[in-house]
Protein backbone atom coordinates (compact mmCIF):
# COMPACT_ATOMS: atom_id res chain seq x y z
CA UNK A 1 0.00 0.00 0.00
CA UNK A 2 1.46 3.27 -1.15
CA UNK A 3 1.13 6.48 0.50
CA UNK A 4 -1.89 8.03 -2.16
CA UNK A 5 -3.59 5.18 -1.46
CA UNK A 6 -4.16 6.00 2.54
CA UNK A 7 -4.88 9.57 1.91
CA UNK A 8 -7.69 8.59 -0.42
CA UNK A 9 -8.97 6.98 2.22
CA UNK A 10 -9.21 9.32 4.68
CA UNK A 11 -12.98 10.69 5.52
CA UNK A 12 -13.07 14.26 4.57
CA UNK A 13 -13.31 15.93 7.99
CA UNK A 14 -10.13 14.43 8.94
CA UNK A 15 -7.88 15.34 5.87
CA UNK A 16 -4.84 17.00 6.62
CA UNK A 17 -4.19 20.80 5.96
CA UNK A 18 -1.57 21.41 3.37
CA UNK A 19 1.46 24.07 4.86
CA UNK A 20 -0.17 26.65 2.30
CA UNK A 21 -3.61 25.98 3.96
CA UNK A 22 -2.02 27.09 7.09
CA UNK A 23 -0.60 30.44 5.57
CA UNK A 24 -3.66 30.91 3.54
CA UNK A 25 -5.87 30.52 7.11
CA UNK A 26 -3.03 32.67 9.03
CA UNK A 27 -3.11 35.58 6.49
CA UNK A 28 -7.30 35.31 6.48
CA UNK A 29 -7.02 35.53 10.25
CA UNK A 30 -5.59 38.67 10.43
CA UNK A 31 -7.83 40.28 8.19
CA UNK A 32 -9.20 42.98 10.67
CA UNK A 33 -13.22 42.27 11.22
CA UNK A 34 -13.85 39.56 8.28
CA UNK A 35 -10.90 37.37 9.31
CA UNK A 36 -12.18 37.27 13.35
CA UNK A 37 -15.58 36.56 12.43
CA UNK A 38 -14.50 34.06 10.14
CA UNK A 39 -12.13 32.75 13.07
CA UNK A 40 -15.65 32.34 15.10
CA UNK A 41 -17.32 30.60 12.94
CA UNK A 42 -14.67 28.28 12.13
CA UNK A 43 -13.63 27.58 15.69
CA UNK A 44 -17.34 27.31 16.89
CA UNK A 45 -18.17 24.40 14.19
CA UNK A 46 -18.52 26.00 10.99
CA UNK A 47 -16.90 23.76 9.29
CA UNK A 48 -16.71 19.86 9.06
CA UNK A 49 -12.52 19.54 9.31
CA UNK A 50 -11.17 18.46 12.51
CA UNK A 51 -7.86 19.97 11.50
CA UNK A 52 -9.01 23.65 10.67
CA UNK A 53 -10.84 23.42 13.87
CA UNK A 54 -8.43 22.85 16.26
CA UNK A 55 -6.30 25.21 13.99
CA UNK A 56 -8.98 27.90 14.78
CA UNK A 57 -9.41 27.32 17.88
CA UNK A 58 -5.73 27.55 18.88
CA UNK A 59 -5.40 30.40 16.51
CA UNK A 60 -7.98 31.83 18.87
CA UNK A 61 -6.46 31.29 22.32
CA UNK A 62 -3.42 33.06 20.98
CA UNK A 63 -5.50 35.98 20.02
CA UNK A 64 -7.11 35.99 23.39
CA UNK A 65 -3.35 35.50 25.23
CA UNK A 66 -2.08 38.71 23.48
CA UNK A 67 -5.43 40.85 24.17
CA UNK A 68 -4.77 39.88 28.49
CA UNK A 69 -1.00 40.48 27.57
CA UNK A 70 -1.53 43.93 26.12
CA UNK A 71 -4.58 44.78 28.84
CA UNK A 72 -2.22 43.89 31.76
CA UNK A 73 0.93 46.23 29.88
CA UNK A 74 -1.28 49.13 29.38
CA UNK A 75 -2.73 48.53 32.94
CA UNK A 76 0.50 48.70 34.56
CA UNK A 77 2.54 50.86 32.15
CA UNK A 78 -0.52 53.70 33.23
CA UNK A 79 -0.19 52.97 36.53
CA UNK A 80 3.71 53.21 36.73
CA UNK A 81 3.14 56.68 34.67
CA UNK A 82 0.97 58.33 36.88
CA UNK A 83 2.75 57.49 39.91
CA UNK A 84 4.19 60.29 42.07
CA UNK A 85 7.92 59.35 42.87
Amino acid sequence: MNNQNNQVNIPSEYKPISMWGYFGYQILFAIPIIGFILLLVFALGGTKNINLKNFARSYFCLFIIVIVILILLTIFGAASYFTIS
